[in-house]
């Protein structure tokens, strides 16, 4: 929110507090003056006035009547204020228990007013955010934990029929090929995991050095070589002789995590497209690719921790990566984006060419 935002917002509570504060001491001055008009008029205040004894009780009972209004006027008006204030703790406390379904209301009157309205939609929002998050997390753990365990049983098993021994040099060949690819894949998630930790107590960009983005790129690609060759997947590639200033090792894993995603969602004998352009100031990279579309509705989920669009987990992965690419890209002071372009799913990374 902007700070004008907030200004005004700031000055519409003010306006709201003092104008309850006005209402209650305006009722009270209403009513002792038409209780002192009424006591004139049916001249009571004129017998009451006779003696220094009657003046003193009539000042008395004046006073007396006006304080006893004033702390009904009072008592009254402030259970208009404190409702919704012992509304807002009880709701805080529920989130606070772990009850994310908790949502904020206020009566027709007062949700009118704005800074009240925008108070109940930040809560209800923020509840609701965190009930996605909760949701996501026991996902993940349960996920993860599945994910985990999977390899490390498989290494297990054909670990144990090696050492049994009594096989051919093909299946020896073939077991440990499986040990290979289970261990790597373990040693991903843990690195994904990791570096996610790392990067978000991450606050300032250091070791920032000029190189070519394209090579680096071109180097990415070379690594996920026998991905998108084992799937026939074409490449479109336009990349100029591109430098920039930034953190080499962080932007490489932007590049290897975007591109493996793109091979992962990609068809069989589907295309995968990479573009980099530059302006005098800042560099954008583009890598798409055909097959498995995000909907709309998906799209500003899909850098939230732990989050996968396909819920069967056919694809692998476990829901960091694009994480870790967002965090990386909002370090650099860069922005990411996804979009949609003649049946490809686009991801777009704007990056400043310099960091200042």
């Amino acid at each position: 929110m902007k700070s004008s935002e907030r200004r005004k917002e700031k000055t519409a509570l003010t306006f709201l507090l003092v104008g309850f504060i006005f209402i209650i001491l305006l009722a009270v001055i209403v009513l002792a003056s038409v209780t002192l008009l009424i006591l004139i008029n049916t001249g009571v205040a004129e017998e009451l006035m006779k003696n220094t004894i009657n003046r003193s009780l009539a000042l008395f009972l004046v006073i007396l009547g006006s304080l006893v209004v004033s702390a009904v006027i009072s008592f009254i008006i402030s259970g208009i204020i404190i409702n919704p204030l012992t509304r807002i703790v009880n709701a805080m406390n529920e989130v606070a228990s772990g009850n994310f379904e908790t949502r904020l209301s206020f009566g027709k009157h007062l949700s009118k007013h704005v800074t009240v309205k925008n108070f109940r939609d930040s809560f209800n929002t923020m509840a609701e955010e965190l009930s996605h998050i909760e949701m996501l997390r026991s996902d993940f753990i349960n996920n993860f934990s599945h994910e985990f365990k999977t390899p490390i049983v498989s290494i297990a098993g054909f670990a144990k029929l090696l050492k049994r021994g009594n096989l051919t040099d093909e299946q020896k060949a073939e077991y440990a090929g499986i040990i290979e690819e289970e261990s790597l894949r373990l040693s991903e998630m843990a690195t994904n995991v990791l570096n996610l930790t790392k990067i978000e107590s991450q606050t300032i960009l250091t070791d920032i050095t000029e190189f070519n983005i394209s090579e680096q790129i071109r180097g990415c690609l070379l690594l996920l070589e026998d991905k998108w060759t084992t799937k026939g997947l074409d490449l479109n590639l336009e990349l100029g002789e591109i430098s920039i200033s930034a953190n080499e090792e962080l932007l490489r894993q932007v590049w290897i995590n975007l591109i493996d995603n793109a091979i992962k969602f990609s068809d069989e004998k589907g295309t995968i497209g990479i573009i980099a352009s530059e302006t005098d100031d800042s560099v954008t990279v583009s890598v798409s690719n055909t097959g498995c579309r995000i909907p709309p509705e998906e799209r500003d989920r899909i850098f939230t921790k732990f989050y996968q669009i396909d819920k069967s987990h056919s694809a692998g992965g476990n829901g960091i990566g694009l994480t870790v690419v967002k965090q990386i890209v909002l370090l650099h002071n860069g922005d990411i984006s996804v979009s949609e372009n003649s049946g490809m799913t686009v991801f777009s990374v704007s990056l400043p060419k310099y960091q200042l």
